[in-house]
């Protein structure tokens, strides 16, 4: 470990400075607000915003920690909760909690279904959740918290197999995953079926919507063809939203739903032999930032139906616009039907890593994936005036690509060179190869589209694991 190279303050620094400060740090930043970045940013707009906002600095300070302390960020939460069951079709049994992200609602669903099955399936020692392998890896995460197994079963199309599913239940499944939709593609899995497996099997079904949450519902109003996916389906125990990403409210805000407050018990954590006293949280966050619930009450109040009805339509137009753009080169191919504003293509001619450093080099960020090759793009509200422009750069970023169909002698060397040596080198060996390679580069000025080869050479593997760790390391070091 390094020691820190920043010593810590004298004294304080003034606005001025601190602002000059934040302008050399973010000059590598992306430039969001311009539209340039299809993930990562949801952005509802400057007026909008400005009102958002301005009811998160009024809890600047607060913590929810304390309801008795206060009881206005508790009616708070609890308004969210209420409004966010009508938009799922829960009922007046319907109960949940503001999380800090997606992957805190979902640890907090799988440990409800946990402690669930020790209380009402105390014969199973071994609990196990069955998930699609398009599906979030905060489950995965979360199985490793909790000490869960987790079985992992083949997609049909990119979305998940409900006869694998089924083929993959035993008797120590507690819990059926389904996402709606899944981040890699967006396509809604079948949560009717899923969720049919789960009842029959008496068991919990958890519904991922983290991503498509607060844009399925205002899509299908809008006369798009969507699936079911929310409490009106029988057998849905759970449900997780983010409501900082197509719900346009400040970061730090998600949550988690259930059918029923005999579901949701199993979610807090109760100690009462404390010298400090009873002890008792809903949530993984004891501190709960105030700002957060109060920033998430403020979209959904100030948007108002209206208000995310028209930002769902522009958002849908804008990605009407991608998929003819990309429908209109021959060298992509959109995967599946994108049910929303998700939409990722992959090519079979060339290769879509070095389309995509092409990109970046005209300032555009999003997401490079693998298994199969294929850039993500997450469109939403900012983008409806720039889309033309970026289609009208991709179709460049594609010619330029085919000039160069081939990636560069050394990319291909290095990738063959992994292909080789994962089958006859120890463990290690590769990693420690990259490691050595990349040691003294600049992630802002490397083209990445070998690194990404590699990747798809190595997915799964121990090798690649450590390649990841150690790029973690790195970039969370300062130097």
């Amino acid at each position: 470990m390094k020691n820190p190279k920043i010593p810590f303050p004298d004294t304080g620094a003034d606005k001025d400075q601190l602002l000059t400060y934040l302008k050399k740090y973010r000059q590598k930043d992306i430039k969001w607000k311009k539209g340039k970045s299809f993930c990562l940013v949801y952005y509802p707009g400057d007026e909008r915003a400005k009102l958002i906002k301005s009811i998160f600095d009024e809890f600047y300070s607060e913590n929810a920690l304390n309801p008795s302390a206060t009881p206005s960020l508790t009616r708070m939460e609890g308004e969210i909760v209420s409004m966010c069951a009508d938009l799922f079709n829960g009922d007046a049994n319907t109960r949940g909690n503001i999380t800090s992200g997606g992957t805190e609602s979902i640890v907090l669903a799988v440990k409800t279904a946990r402690d669930w099955a020790k209380t009402n399936k105390p014969e199973i020692k071994s609990p196990e959740i069955i998930i699609p392998s398009s599906a979030h890896p905060a489950f995965i995460k979360a199985s490793n918290y909790l000490g869960l197994n987790f079985v992992v079963v083949p997609v049909k199309n990119f979305r998940a197999n409900p006869e694998a599913t089924a083929e993959a239940i035993t008797e120590n499944t507690i819990l059926l995953v389904g996402s709606a939709p899944s981040y890699p593609h967006g396509l809604i899995d079948p949560i009717s079926e899923i969720a049919e497996l789960a009842h029959r099997h008496n068991i919990l079904c958890h519904v991922d919507s983290c991503i498509g949450g607060f844009m399925l519902p205002f899509v299908k109003q809008l006369g798009f063809p969507t699936i079911d996916f929310d409490f009106n389906v029988k057998g849905v125990t759970s449900i997780s939203a983010d409501m900082h990403k197509y719900g346009y409210a400040p970061k730090g805000a998600s949550i988690v739903l259930y059918k029923n407050p005999e579901l949701r018990k199993f979610q807090f954590s109760v100690y009462t032999n404390w010298s400090g006293g009873v002890y008792g949280s809903p949530t993984i966050l004891g501190t709960r930032p105030g700002g957060s619930i109060a920033g998430a009450w403020a979209a959904l109040k100030g948007i108002g139906k209206e208000g995310y009805m028209q930002m769902a339509n522009e958002t849908m137009l804008a990605t009407k616009q991608l998929i003819n753009g990309i429908n209109e080169i021959d060298e992509l191919e959109i995967i599946g039907h994108p049910e929303m504003s998700i939409v990722s293509f992959q090519s079979s001619t060339i290769n879509v890593y070095q389309l995509a450093d092409e990109l970046n080099k005209r300032g555009w960020h999003f997401e490079r994936q693998h298994l199969p090759a294929s850039l993500h793009f997450s469109v939403n509200y900012i983008h409806r005036n720039i889309m033309d422009t970026f289609v009208a750069e991709l179709k460049e970023a594609v010619k330029e690509v085919k000039k160069f169909k081939l990636t560069k002698l050394s990319d291909k060397l290095q990738i063959g060179l992994v292909k080789t040596a994962k089958n006859i080198l120890p463990e290690g060996s590769i990693s420690k190869f990259q490691q050595s390679k990349s040691a003294s580069s600049d992630i802002h000025k490397t083209k990445t589209a070998p690194m990404y080869g590699m990747m798809n050479v190595l997915a799964g593997s121990g090798e690649l694991d450590d390649i990841v760790l150690d790029f973690l390391e790195k970039i969370n070091t300062l130097e």
